[in-house]
C-alpha cells in the first residue's frame, strides 16, 4: 500500500511512499517535451510538457507511479483495490486507461485548474496495458502550489474533491477517511490538560501525551491519520533544505519495515522507495529501502526538448558518507 503527502515550505514538496512486496523494476524516468506519447483512445501527443518521476518502462512507454511536470503540477497514483471502478469506453467522453492518466494530465496541464477541467471530460476505462499488466485499481492525488485534489473512479462516477488534509493513502474512499478524522479531533501537539475529572489529580508524566491515541499500525486508515496529524503539525524554516528534510520525516512516520506486514507466500510488504519532488524547481529526490541516503535528479540538467526517455536506475546499495575518511 502507499502514502502520499504535500508539504509547503519555501517551495511545494510532493512526496510518497511506495509500499509493496516486490518491485517491477521501477526507475527515475524523465519524459522530455518531444517524446511521442500515445494513448489508446485519444490523439497522440508529439509535443507536450516534460515530466520526471518514478515509472516502470514497458515496451518503451513510461508507466508512471508519480511525477511532476515542468510547470510544477504533481500527481501520484495509489492502490485503491477495494473501491476503484472502471467502466467501458464511453462515447462523447475522453477515454483514458488508468496507466495513461498521469502522463496525460501532466503532459497537458500546467496547473490544478486546467487538470480539474480536463478531468471533467474524462472517463477512466477498464483498459489493460497488456496481458501481463492488467489495469491497476488506483486513485490519485494531484497538487499544485497550495492546493490538492483527490481523484477516485467510483461506481457512482469519477469523483474529484478538494484534499484539505494534503495526504492520501488507500481504501476506504477519501470522504470516509476524512470523516474518520473526527475520532481524533482531541489530539494535540501540546501537553494535555486533565479533563477526566476534577476529583482526580492527574498530570502528564511524559512529553508527547497530547497525541495519545494517535494510530501507529500499518493499515491505510491509520497511516492516513498519522500522516495527516504529522503533516499538519510539522513546522520548518522557510528554506528548501528544511522543507525537504520535513517531507521525508512526514513520510518516514508511516513507512513500512520488512517483516511487519506479512502478505502470505513468504512475501513481506515494505517501503520500496520514498520520494519527493521540489515542484517549484523540478528536482526529484528519493531513498530506497536498501539506501537511506537521499539521491537527487534535476530535470533541468537534462535536455527537456529531447525525443527520448532519460532513465536512472534507483540506487539500491546503501551509500554511507565517511566523515572521518
Amino acid at each position: 500500500m502507499c502514502t502520499a503527502a504535500t508539504y509547503h515550505g519555501k517551495s511545494l514538496f510532493f512526496g510518497r511512499n511506495l509500499d509493496y512486496e516486490f518491485s517491477y523494476g521501477e526507475e527515475i524516468v524523465l519524459t522530455p517535451r518531444n517524446f511521442p506519447l500515445s494513448f489508446r483512445h485519444l490523439p497522440d501527443q508529439k509535443n507536450h510538457y516534460s515530466m520526471i518521476g518514478v515509472a516502470h518502462v514497458a515496451d518503451g512507454y513510461p508507466l508512471y507511479y508519480d511525477a511532476v511536470n515542468e510547470k510544477g503540477l504533481c500527481m501520484a497514483g495509489l492502490n485503491f483495490v477495494n473501491s476503484a471502478y472502471y467502466g467501458s469506453v464511453v462515447p462523447n467522453k475522453d477515454n483514458v486507461a488508468p496507466f495513461e492518466l498521469i502522463p496525460y494530465i501532466l503532459s497537458s496541464c500546467q496547473n490544478l485548474q486546467e487538470a480539474s477541467d480536463l478531468l471533467g471530460r474524462l472517463n477512466i476505462a477498464d483498459i489493460a496495458f497488456n496481458d501481463r499488466l492488467p489495469a491497476a485499481k488506483l486513485h490519485w492525488m494531484i497538487a499544485y502550489k497550495g492546493e490538492a485534489v483527490t481523484v477516485e473512479p467510483l461506481k457512482s462516477g469519477l469523483s474529484v474533491v478538494e484534499n484539505t488534509a494534503g495526504v492520501l493513502t488507500n481504501d476506504p474512499p477519501f470522504d470516509m477517511q476524512m470523516f474518520l478524522l473526527n475520532h481524533y479531533m482531541g489530539l494535540s501537539a501540546k501537553a494535555p490538560e486533565n479533563r477526566f475529572s476534577e476529583k482526580l489529580d492527574l498530570h502528564a508524566y511524559s512529553r508527547g501525551m497530547g497525541a495519545l491515541g494517535l494510530p501507529g499500525d500499518l493499515s491505510s486508515q491509520s497511516r492516513f491519520v498519522k500522516a495527516t496529524f504529522t503533516r499538519l503539525n510539522a513546522v520548518s524554516e522557510e528554506t528548501d533544505e528544511d522543507g525537504l528534510c520535513q517531507i521525508f520525516h512526514i513520510l518516514g512516520s508511516v513507512e513500512q519495515q520488512k517483516g511487519c506486514c506479512d502478505v502470505g507466500g513468504g512475501q513481506m510488504e515494505r517501503t520500496i522507495y520514498t520520494s519527493c519532488c521540489n515542484a517549484d524547481r523540478g528536482i526529484y529526490y528519493y531513498t530506497t529501502y536498501e539506501n537511506r541516503q537521499i539521491t537527487q535528479v534535476d530535470m533541468h540538467r537534462e535536455n527537456l526538448d529531447g525525443k527520448n526517455l532519460v532513465t536512472y536506475p534507483l540506487i539500491q546499495v546503501q551509500q554511507i558518507k565517511k566523515q572521518n575518511g
